[in-house]
């Protein structure tokens, strides 16, 4: 039987996702449309895939669990940290009224792009930016994922969610996290849980990570 985004819908199953609107988007979703050509044919595959610089996206499953834990209705606005090659923008896309993405690569967003507009992603904008300073010209926010590692939330993503809105962030150092599920309270943000424990690239930026070689800005 040939792979396909039935498999995905399975792995998201096994890893204890129930919400029926995010597995059907998972299954309307090809992920092969989103991946690097080379790679089309390991896309439906429950693992990352290797993009440009040296990243890799994140693994269908995972990004499952992360988008299950924001518990989408529908009539949100998404802020949505690392845009990827915009498999995970797209499912989004499809549980949510509009979803702003910020990548701080310019490659990469154009990628993304290319691939939203592609596969008749419309109700998505995707900002060059560094997304530890999100983007408070839409603000305030519905929900918050972000898809790298930091050991704390940034400060304008706290600021940018609405009271009682969800966020999702790995927290730890880069190689071991905790992915937690925060709520927005009227002091800051409230811990609800952690979802699962994964391994994430670092989050860089004015409130993450430095670059190696030097300040890190958009490009």
């Amino acid at each position: 039987m040939q792979p396909s985004s039935a498999d995905l819908v399975l792995a998201a199953r096994e890893a204890g996702v129930r919400d029926q609107r995010l597995l059907d988007a998972i299954a309307a979703t090809d992920r092969a449309a989103f991946a690097p050509l080379c790679f089309a044919g390991e896309s439906y595959s429950d693992r990352p895939l290797p993009i440009s610089r040296g990243l890799v996206t994140t693994q269908p499953s995972l990004v499952a669990v992360m988008i299950a834990g924001l518990g989408l209705a529908g009539g949100e606005h998404v802020l949505e940290i690392g845009a990827g090659y915009g498999y995970q923008t797209a499912l989004l896309a499809r549980l949510a009224a509009f979803v702003t993405s910020v990548e701080i690569h310019s490659d990469i967003a154009a990628v993304a792009r290319r691939n939203l507009f592609g596969h008749g992603v419309a109700n998505v904008q995707v900002i060059v930016a560094d997304g530890t300073r999100g983007y408070p010209e839409g603000a305030p926010f519905d929900a918050v994922l972000v898809s790298a590692a930091n050991p704390d939330v940034p400060p304008p993503l706290i600021d940018q969610l609405r009271q009682g809105g969800r966020l999702v962030q790995p927290i730890g150092p880069g190689g071991h996290e905790d992915v937690t599920l925060f709520e927005r309270v009227p002091d800051g943000l409230r811990r609800v849980r952690v979802l699962t424990k994964a391994n994430f690239v670092l989050l860089r930026g004015r409130y993450g990570f430095a670059h190696p070689r030097g300040p890190l800005g958009p490009d």
